[in-house]
């Protein structure tokens, strides 16, 4: 089945819960009109069902192919991605003054989530393109702006982010790659890195890699990396490409899913360019503060990593849902004529909808959080700016572990509901869950993303930023609790409860973690998906509540789904909030009994 982008959805989201009004008021927005953003999406949405989604099968039966050095990439991905960058949308959130179309990030974000549902694999290299352009923006020198922004967003090169190596994974204080200062100022990089994306390609005729590599007299451990750019190709005067640097690529990784997205163990320095041994850097902001300026990419790409595990689900939900209309399989429970759609089956109908009310959860959360990104960098007023920005900062590993997550386990439902069929590569149903599976892995695991929103995002600030969202989350439980119905009133409880829960968990944490820190991170993971729980199900509530006051102007039947997507995720996920405390404040000791000669 192709992709067909759930627009109205989305543009509920973007007007109703991410406040889109608010927005636009910002300064630089003002040109960001209801016309201009209706006919983005509707553009964007266009592209990506009638190009990009076409090409998702393929790319997973036909992946990228490596020869002697050199990467070819699925057919039609080269003609694809030209169509993708020549109609501007490598540059929908990036300054007009380096060629982009400078619209919101809130704006950019269904862009984004309908790019990744359309094709996963495709998407990565616009991706990792956006975070060596936010890198160069915030942390680049003028001329470094000058020379690479335009090309990365112009689509004549693409952007990539070198840090693992063998031997240093998750932990970068282990970095081997070096750099040696050369006498024009420049240096020379020389060490292997792997698991880098679309590190060689035939997409574009350049692409610019950013590495972490140490100097020569650098302190040990993480503060003494530092940030270069090495590009494939050295820039010319002129703008074009120059001589090949001497960087290559060695082989490419065999993988469970995204297979058409090339995944490259890049050699830096072995002599095979045109410009001597030693692949040849200049550095991107200061010495040793390279980990601080990767962060800026890193950040970008977590982001993005929780709108693919979104738009991962999206698509799995939608095949599903297609599936469960057409198969006909058995007679209904209460007796019927002769076999039905397994869509009339109550547990295909409680699968469905534990997709879809997800997926929603997930989908609001991040909108808003592009929303509150939006302000920090563009309200004219400093403590504004700073509110936002602690409450996006907050929600992006939420908006990464979570969303993840999720798309996992509702691509797991997905095959489910396709039954032995799921389980069948021609149906394409799997290859949704393959692809899943890498996202709570990459730009940092679960577990880490966890232990940021802990140590960092709750901890650091005492909790005050939970706190307001805590006070937000009452003040929608109130207004719930004020409608006419049983819906609401159990929305409103469900609601209540769950962010008792997520109050109590605070409240654990900042009462204990200092007397207990390994056991308060052994609960980090029960935390963050705690976290995620209440808050779409406030998102929901939020949602459900406009529903209501249209649906009194005239009955719609996507309003009215609204509601009874918010109430099955107050009954059906809501309620494990209390469980999930329970393993925070409790689960500490049975992860940490066993000693590590144990396992």
């Amino acid at each position: 089945m192709n992709y067909q982008a759930p627009l109205r959805e989305m543009q509920f989201v973007v007007h109703e819960l991410a406040g889109l009004r608010a927005v636009q008021s910002l300064p630089g927005f003002e040109d960001a009109s209801d016309e201009i953003v209706g006919a983005v999406l509707e553009e964007c949405a266009k592209l990506m069902g009638e190009v990009i989604a076409p090409l998702n099968r393929l790319g997973d039966t036909q992946p990228a192919t490596w020869s002697n050095g050199e990467v070819t990439t699925t057919p039609g991905f080269r003609k694809a991605f030209r169509t993708f960058v020549e109609g501007g949308w490598q540059g929908v959130m990036h300054p007009t003054e380096h060629g982009g179309q400078g619209l919101p990030k809130l704006v950019a974000t269904p862009c984004l989530e309908m790019l990744q549902a359309a094709n996963l694999s495709f998407a990565l290299c616009p991706l990792l393109t956006d975070g060596a352009i936010e890198a160069f923006l915030l942390a680049g020198s003028e001329e470094q702006r000058q020379r690479y922004v335009p090309r990365l967003i112009d689509g004549d090169w693409t952007g990539t982010m070198n840090l693992t190596e063998p031997q240093a994974g998750s932990d970068l204080s282990l970095v081997r790659t070096r750099a040696e200062r050369q006498p024009d100022g420049r240096y020379r990089i020389f060490g292997q890195k792997i698991f880098i994306t679309f590190g060689e390609h035939d997409l574009a005729e350049n692409i610019v890699h950013l590495v972490l590599a140490r100097a020569s007299d650098a302190p040990p451990g993480v503060k003494g990396l530092s940030l270069f750019v090495v590009p494939k190709f050295l820039p010319a005067a002129d703008g074009g490409i120059g001589a090949r640097n001497d960087v290559y690529c060695a082989s490419l990784e065999h993988k469970l899913g995204i297979r058409a997205s090339p995944t490259a163990v890049l050699i830096f320095g072995d002599g095979r360019g045109e410009v001597g041994p030693g692949a040849i850097a200049e550095l991107v902001g200061e010495e040793n503060r390279g980990l601080e300026m990767m962060f800026i990419m890193m950040n970008a790409a977590r982001f993005q990593v929780g709108l693919q595990g979104i738009a991962v689900a999206e698509r799995a939900y939608q095949q599903a849902s297609a599936f469960a209309r057409e198969r006909v399989q058995s007679r209904a429970v209460e007796g019927s004529p002769g076999p039905v759609a397994i869509i009339e089956h109550p547990d295909v109908r409680r699968m469905l909808m534990f997709m879809r009310s997800h997926i929603e959860a997930a989908r609001a959360l991040a909108y808003v959080a592009a929303a509150h990104s939006d302000v920090a960098r563009h309200h004219p007023d400093r403590g504004e700016r700073a509110r936002a920005q602690a409450l996006y900062d907050y929600l992006v590993p939420i908006v990464k572990g979570w969303s993840t997550e999720v798309a996992v386990e509702v691509a797991s439902t997905g095959i489910q509901v396709h039954g032995g069929m799921g389980f069948i590569e021609e149906t394409g149903a799997a290859q949704h869950y393959r692809d899943a599976r890498i996202l709570p892995i990459y730009e940092g695991t679960t577990g880490i993303q966890a232990n940021d929103l802990l140590g960092r995002k709750t901890m650091r600030d005492g909790g005050a930023t939970a706190r307001l969202l805590i006070e937000q989350m009452r003040a929608t439980a109130a207004q719930a609790r004020a409608q006419a119905g049983g819906d609401f009133a159990v929305i409103a409880a469900r609601l209540d409860s769950a962010v008792d829960a997520y109050r109590d968990a605070l409240e654990y944490f900042l009462r204990g973690f200092e007397q207990n820190v390994r056991g308060a991170f052994a609960g980090s993971v029960p935390y963050l998906k705690l976290a995620g729980i209440v808050l779409g199900g406030w998102q929901l509530a939020r949602a459900a509540l406009i529903a209501q006051r249209t649906l009194a102007a005239a009955p719609d039947p996507f309003y009215r789904a609204k509601i009874a997507t918010a109430r099955f995720f107050s009954d059906h996920v809501l309620s494990t909030a209390s469980a999930l405390l329970l393993a925070i404040e409790a689960g500490g000791a049975g992860a940490l009994a066993l000693d590590a000669a144990d396992f």
